[in-house]
């Protein structure tokens, strides 16, 4: 089964990027975060708008 919501660390992973620029991306705006009592949680459908986003400033 696919997983729906990433913790910082993997999603960071999944991005190939570190956990800053993940917050960084947060606080800009970029990726929008998912809380769950304390923690923080990014959605696999936001990694892919995301990367969809890039690859559409590129073309």
């Amino acid at each position: 089964m696919k997983r729906l919501l990433h913790p910082i660390p993997d999603a960071a992973q999944a991005l190939g990027v570190s956990r800053t620029t993940i917050y960084e991306l947060i606080s800009a705006g970029a990726l929008k975060p998912v809380k769950i009592g304390r923690r923080t949680f990014i959605a696999q459908d936001e990694l892919e708008r995301y990367v969809r986003s890039l690859t559409e400033v590129s073309a």
